[in-house]
């Protein structure tokens, strides 16, 4: 039994036979050009064309037919029996219509699946700006880094001279911003500017106290930890009139009273009253604590040793040898283990000596005076008679206003701190042994106290007007570590370290005592100051070095 075959569009590809193609082939189907014949009437032409339309699958009902082609030179004339097999879709095996792949379905495009997102979603859009590149930073630093700073030059000569002429390297950045600008040589302008600041300024603009903090691991508290109430105390430049003993307590001059209050357990006594018309000028403990020497306008009480003409603005201890400051520019060393307790005077000074200490080992004495000049004097009283004169080793005339502030480093012997008034404003640093100057601090305001850290190398300083500070600076960078601006109301005049060097109390016109913590005593040493302290004795030193 024959079965029909299959028409050829009705079968895959492979089963129909294939032609060899032949170059002749390839010219014959490249000049193919299908036509078909035209006809005068117009009524065949409908019919012919309507049956067309009907049975051709490359001819659509929703457009009109193509315009036929006119045949050219050299294409194949195209038989109405042709034409009948293409329009019925039946190709001739092995024929030259058998070679043409017959499109019978249109190209439709694969659906893209689409993001589905709910209301509250915002539609995603590209915020990238086409006018700036979006590059990462890595690639911009590669590509920095591919710019040449050196390039070469057309005229070497002249390059050399722009280089020597500017002083900017050829290989360097004209603008550099990680750079900081030149310091400038001559720093008068700026302190003078802010000396001044606090006139012009309007009220509220300037903060009450501030603490400036250069080393992220240090932070000073810009509040006391205690105030105390100090009725009557004297606003006086030249004066001296606070005092902490290796016992744990303050002494204190308030007009012609002093008191002493214990820090431990906060109990006040009045240990003395000057005579009438007169005022207690200086106050200082002995090195143990145990004597308190005060210094009135005709002598030192607690042991009367008259013999001053004049006040006695400052005090200072060394054993059993008491020295006192006297308006008139001399200096006495008092022995107070006898009744001539004067062994010896210093003549040095030409205006009123306020400021005296010794030095811990007790070879070198400081003073300074109302006139401008800092006396380093050799501190060996040995076997002297009554009328013994002191010999001057150093004399200092760098400062140019009164020197009151005076301070032996406790960890270094040989540094002297000095600090001038308000027309110097200035702080020194001397080596005792040679005699030379080893650092200068200028400061916005007038030098009222210098103090050294026991445990760490840094030193204290106390202002008056118009900055009413107290200045934390390292030592010797001279960097200021901390300032805390308006401590008091007026001027910080007086001040003084506790034993243990953690704590200082500063005294001001303002009637006030505070108490600020500016440094932290070391663990070890804190163990071992709570041992000697229950050891310590009336007649025991302690020694901070």
């Amino acid at each position: 039994m024959a079965y029909p075959k299959t028409p050829t569009r009705h079968r895959s590809r492979s089963d129909v036979a294939k032609t060899p193609v032949t170059p002749s082939l390839i010219f014959g189907l490249n000049n193919i050009a299908i036509s078909s014949p035209t006809t005068k009437t117009g009524g065949d032409k409908a019919s012919k064309y309507s049956l067309a339309d009907i049975s051709n699958p490359f001819l659509s009902r929703s457009r009109p037919v193509s315009p036929v082609k006119r045949a050219t030179s050299g294409t194949i004339q195209v038989s109405e029996s042709l034409q009948r097999q293409a329009s019925s879709g039946v190709i001739r095996r092995g024929g030259v219509e058998s070679k043409l792949d017959v499109v019978s379905r249109d190209y439709v495009p694969p659906s893209r699946p689409e993001a589905k997102r709910s209301r509250s979603t915002p539609a995603m859009r590209d915020s990238r700006d086409r006018f700036i590149t979006n590059r990462e930073v890595t690639e911009v630093a590669a590509t920095l880094d591919l710019v040449s700073l050196n390039p070469k030059s057309s005229s070497p000569g002249h390059t050399a001279r722009l280089v020597a002429a500017t002083g900017v390297p050829l290989n360097k950045r004209v603008l550099a911003y990680h750079e900081a600008p030149p310091a400038a040589s001559d720093t008068t302008l700026t302190q003078q500017r802010e000396i001044a600041r606090p006139l012009y300024a309007r009220p509220g603009t300037l903060s009450s106290s501030s603490g400036v903090v250069t080393n992220r691991s240090r932070k000073i508290a810009t509040q006391p930890e205690r105030v105390l109430d100090a009725p009557g105390m004297v606003d006086d430049f030249y004066l001296n009139l606070l005092s902490w003993s290796v016992q744990n307590v303050v002494a204190v001059a308030l007009s012609e009273n002093t008191y002493i209050w214990r820090a431990d357990t906060g109990a006040v006594v009045q240990v003395g009253e000057a005579p009438e018309g007169t005022y207690v000028s200086s106050v200082d403990f002995a090195n143990d604590g145990a004597f308190l020497g005060v210094g009135i306008g005709s002598g030192e009480k607690l042991r009367s040793m008259s013999g001053h003409q004049a006040q006695v603005a400052a005090l200072s201890w060394h054993g059993h040898i008491l020295s006192s400051a006297c308006g008139d520019g001399s200096i006495w060393h008092h022995d107070v283990r006898v009744a001539r307790h004067k062994v010896m005077e210093l003549l040095g000074h030409n205006g009123e000596v306020c400021g005296l200490t010794w030095r811990a080992d007790g070879e070198l004495l400081a003073s300074g005076g109302n006139d401008n000049v800092v006396n380093i004097w050799d501190g060996r009283v040995g076997d002297v008679t009554e009328g013994s004169r002191g010999v001057v080793r150093w004399t200092k005339r760098n400062h140019t206003a009164a020197v009151k502030a005076l301070a032996w480093c406790p960890w270094q012997p040989s540094l002297l701190a000095t600090g001038g008034g308000t027309n110097d404003a200035t702080v020194h640093v001397w080596n005792s042994t040679t005699g030379g100057r080893l650092h200068s601090l200028k400061t916005p305001a007038q030098v009222t106290s210098v103090q050294w850290s026991p445990h760490k190398k840094e030193f204290l300083t106390t202002h008056g007007y118009p900055t009413n500070a107290v200045m934390v600076h390292a030592y010797p960078s001279l960097e200021r570590v901390a300032e805390i601006r308006d401590a008091h109301d007026s001027r910080v005049l007086f001040s003084c370290v506790s034993p243990t060097g953690d704590m200082v109390c500063t005294g001001a016109g303002d009637e006030n005592l505070k108490f600020w913590r500016i440094w932290e005593v070391p663990t070890a040493k804190k163990k071992k100051e709570s041992k000697e302290g229950r050891s310590l004795t009336g007649s025991g030193i302690l020694s901070l070095r």
